[in-house]
């Protein structure tokens, strides 16, 4: 290259000719193939550290999730709070889902988080928080299964756990029931992460938040 008076570079003939040239075929597939691969890398290392994909087994949830339906779940500085989805590790003797001693992730709702007292009227199929009662369009039907199996209500969510419960309400094994965990209590260190979207089937795909 010359350099010109002012300073500036200027190229010559053939350098501007190449520049003009254009790429062939097979810089422009290895070009391709390099920005498709640092893609690809790209969504692994996000859905492996950040995001996963579960897959919903069960009645549990219904009707907000049926099963063989797909969402993605974070636990990416994720707090839990009342009306999130979770899905949950644990081995659960969870025969009304159609398994016993199931090895599978379960998900519930999140009805009540630590310090909050929740009580159930199981006659009328109502459920409070903090002596207020829980408006719940999303359930299925009321909350009027009790497994009377060691849960006694009115009951405290001690620290670093939340009360969860499934949306079907007569099908679901949750926080009702001493075989959920301690009390009925989850420890949050359980939670694999929080349901924030629903990708299957195609024509339902959207947000789960309340």
């Amino acid at each position: 290259m010359d350099i010109s008076d002012n300073g500036q570079l200027e190229k010559t003939a053939d350098e501007q000719n190449n520049d003009n040239k254009p790429q062939s075929i097979t810089d422009q597939v290895f070009e391709w193939l390099d920005v498709f691969t640092t893609a690809i890398i790209t969504v692994v290392i996000i859905f492996t550290l950040i995001f996963r994909v579960a897959t919903i087994e069960g009645r549990s949830m219904q009707n907000t999730l049926f099963e063989g339906e797909k969402v993605i779940i974070s636990n990416f500085n994720y707090t839990p709070k009342y009306g999130d989805i979770v899905v949950i590790s644990r081995n659960t003797e969870n025969t009304l889902e159609g398994s016993v001693q199931s090895q599978l992730p379960i998900i519930k709702r999140v009805i009540a988080t630590e310090g909050q007292t929740v009580d159930i009227d199981f006659e009328s199929g109502t459920v409070y928080v903090d002596g207020k009662k829980l408006s719940e369009n999303y359930t299925k039907t009321p909350t009027n299964l009790n497994y009377n199996d060691g849960v006694e209500f009115p009951v405290v969510v001690p620290e670093g756990c939340v009360f969860v419960l499934g949306d079907n309400r007569n099908n679901s094994l949750d926080s009702r029931s001493s075989r959920i965990g301690n009390d009925g209590m989850v420890d949050t260190r359980y939670i694999l992460g929080h349901a924030m979207l629903r990708i299957f089937p195609f024509s339902k795909v959207g947000g789960l938040g309340l």
